[in-house]
């Protein structure tokens, strides 16, 4: 469970329901009865329709929410590109991603005192175009002080999934407060405009922003009704409209820069008005937090290891059923019983690109130390690139006694897997530096030979009868 010094003012409360309708108001009366644009709404206030699907999309999957606000978001003068640009941070032209069938791990990313959330966002990897909604980015943030008071951010790209590693996050969004800590995830949807305060000291960590759809729960199938992620551990914010945090229709020679992430290009206005001035809120559309110590694992109580599929928190699917354009999943605590089984994942090729971090601790099927797989790195199995256990860990997994034993402790690993083949930036092969250059020598190298059988051998088959 996340443990932080950090105290947690009142601001801090939450709704909870996973894709719920849910609504809030932080003056009383705020929200109007049986209307949601009423001639004149209460208090003086705006309505305004946040829509994150289109209209007509099915009612179990129509995201959209009502925001109560004393000016409307398009209260501003025209964006214009950030000044000055940076080309390399957000690059993902299919012409500027290396796609490249090695396998792949990263050192820890550096801590970087000089950038806040935005500025500290780099894009690792990814794959399709947010012009079309297709595909996904995947990044590694990290930020050394608070944006400022008087800056928002959003994304018309995708929603942003961020997972924290290190150091605890103060999102302010427009429909109330978020505060994620390491072992704990939220998922900022699209258009949604927010501002990250460091409250803790600098952070780090990763993110996937998803440009086709939204996040959903995974089907349980015949694991029944509840395991895995439970619907009612997910938090979301509560309005919150409190005068003394600068929220008034205008703070006379104030000045908000709102910057927009537009086609993996930053562009900037100015107002002289809050953005963060809604007062009331309800629907579907909001964003939410979840704490990783609470997923429910499942597993083996006889023998074999199951798919890592049993291990999903989150889930973006593709056109095709059952397969995602992004999962979320986690390697978290757990026992393990199986019998007559190699216990860590198996070697595998996968047709599906797995991207891989670490949160804490040390993960089962990889050795740490130096040239390890530690904290704060990643690595990435691209489409029907082989990988699995490194030696040493094959080798003290098929020597290992059997009896039931608990790994894992104070350990999480995540994987970002997705059916789509997954380009790396320039930024992350080559500018970053991290990259180990002897990652497939150190982890299968000193394989070893255990055939038993005789040399050769005759071409057999079996017959199953009946």
């Amino acid at each position: 469970m996340p443990v932080t010094n950090f105290e947690f003012p009142e601001k801090y409360r939450y709704q909870n329901g996973f894709n719920s309708y849910l609504e809030s108001e932080a003056v009383p009366g705020a929200l109007p009865i049986g209307h949601n644009s009423p001639q004149k709404p209460p208090l003086g206030l705006y309505a305004e329709k946040l829509s994150g699907t289109a209209f007509t999309a099915p009612r179990h999957e129509n995201k959209q929410s009502w925001l109560y606000r004393i000016l409307p978001s398009c209260s501003h003068p025209p964006f214009t590109p950030l000044e000055p640009p940076s080309p390399d941070q957000f690059e993902q032209q299919p012409a500027k991603l290396h796609y490249i069938p090695n396998q792949l791990r990263w050192d820890p990313f550096d801590h970087n005192p000089e950038t806040d959330f935005v500025s500290g966002l780099r894009l690792v990897a990814g794959a399709g175009d947010p012009t079309l909604k297709q595909g996904l980015g995947i990044y590694i943030y990290a930020a050394g002080r608070s944006m400022s008071t008087t800056s928002a951010f959003y994304s018309a790209d995708g929603d942003l999934l961020i997972v924290a590693q290190d150091g605890v996050l103060d999102i302010r969004t427009e429909l109330g407060y978020l505060l994620v800590r390491p072992m704990e995830i939220c998922v900022i949807p699209r258009g949604i405009r927010y501002q990250v305060y460091l409250p803790a000291g600098p952070a780090r960590g990763y993110a996937l922003e998803l440009y086709q759809g939204h996040f959903t729960l995974p089907e349980l199938g015949p694991i029944g009704s509840n395991g895995l992620a439970n619907p009612r551990d997910f938090q979301s914010p509560v309005a919150s409209f409190t005068p003394d945090h600068g929220t008034t229709a205008s703070d006379g020679p104030t000045s908000y820069t709102i910057t927009a992430k537009f086609n993996n290009t930053l562009f900037t206005t100015a107002q002289p008005h809050t953005p963060f001035d809604v007062v009331a809120w309800h629907g579907t559309y909001h964003p939410y937090k979840y704490d990783l110590g609470r997923f429910n694992t499942i597993g083996s109580i006889s023998f074999d290891h199951p798919d890592p599929s049993i291990f999903t928190v989150l889930t973006a699917p593709s056109d095709h059923p059952g397969t995602a354009v992004a999962d979320f999943v986690i390697f978290p605590p757990r026992w393990l019983v199986a019998e007559d089984t190699f216990r860590p994942p198996w070697y595998h090729r996968n047709t599906m690109s797995e991207f891989m971090g670490l949160i804490a601790g040390a993960y089962d099927a990889k050795r740490a130390g130096a040239g390890g797989f530690v904290p704060g790195g990643a690595s990435l199995h691209n489409v029907m690139s082989g990988h699995g256990p490194d030696a040493a860990s094959y080798e003290g997994a098929r020597a290992a006694g059997l009896a039931p034993v608990k790994v894992g402790d104070g350990s999480c690993a995540f994987m970002f897997e997705s059916c789509l083949m997954v380009g790396v930036t320039a930024w992350g092969l080559q500018a970053c530096e991290k990259v180990q250059t002897g990652y497939s020598q150190h982890s299968w190298g000193g394989v070893k030979v255990h055939w038993t059988g005789e040399a050769g051998g005759e071409a057999r088959g079996h017959l199953l009868d009946g």
